[in-house]
């Protein structure tokens, strides 16, 4: 229950600071601030209540509400993981020596700028509602609209992923035609995938939850398998 309400906790926060960006680029109407949209439908996918988003804009908009800087962190998990970490900081210093902190006490090496990048891809994913949708008529719809990959998640639910540059493209495209998109993000998927045994895994993992546990981190990815 407790892991639950902390997760929770976490995606409110990590929601909050996207809505700042978002707002803070692109203003607080979200018919005009595609961003924004985006910053709604998450909300909504993780439970987050309506008055806590709005709270958030209301905030974003405010003169004293802090400027979060975008940084992403790169390096090693033990047995050779690559691992990024995406912040969202009002302070850079303190952000880079507690990642620094979460590497090393995880056994891990933060690396430099480009050191494990090329191993992950950047691409747009949305999740939509399955209605019952053929996937090869759904593809082929799609297709002229950035379409790289589609397939299904655990829970059945369509996952479609473009390139980076046709995230846009393809956000209108669901949104004129009227398909219900569940979440909808910017994402980096791995090239190779490294296999563990349950126990270094296990090491792996543990260091991943610690990055994902500080404030300032909004996603990490790793390779592992």
């Amino acid at each position: 229950m407790f892991a639950r309400w902390d997760k929770m906790a976490k995606n409110f926060t990590r929601i909050g600071k996207e809505i700042a960006i978002a707002v803070k680029a692109g203003g607080p109407d979200p018919e005009n601030n595609p961003a924004l949209r985006r910053c709604y439908l998450n909300a909504k996918a993780c439970n987050m209540p309506k008055d806590r988003v709005e709270a958030a804009i209301k905030r974003a908009m405010g003169k004293d509400t802090s400027s979060y800087d975008e940084q992403t962190y790169e390096g090693y998990a033990p047995h050779g993981v690559a691992i990024m970490v995406e912040t969202a900081t009002d302070n850079p210093t303190r952000t880079v020596a507690n990642v620094r902190m979460h590497f090393t006490k995880g056994n891990g090496s933060l690396g430099t700028s480009g050191s494990v990048a090329f191993t992950f891809t950047r691409m747009g994913e949305f999740k939509i509602k399955n209605t019952g949708q053929n996937l090869e008529d759904l593809e082929l719809e799609l297709i002229d609209y950035g379409l790289e990959e589609i397939g299904e998640d655990t829970e059945g639910n369509i996952i479609i992923r473009t390139a980076f540059n046709e995230f846009g493209n393809m956000s209108k495209a669901l949104e004129d035609k009227g398909i219900e998109v569940i979440t909808a993000e910017l994402t980096r998927i791995p090239q190779t995938t490294v296999e563990l045994g349950e126990e270094e895994a296990n090491e792996v993992l543990k260091l991943v939850d610690r990055l994902e546990q500080d404030d300032d981190v909004q996603k990490v990815y790793h390779n592992l398998k």
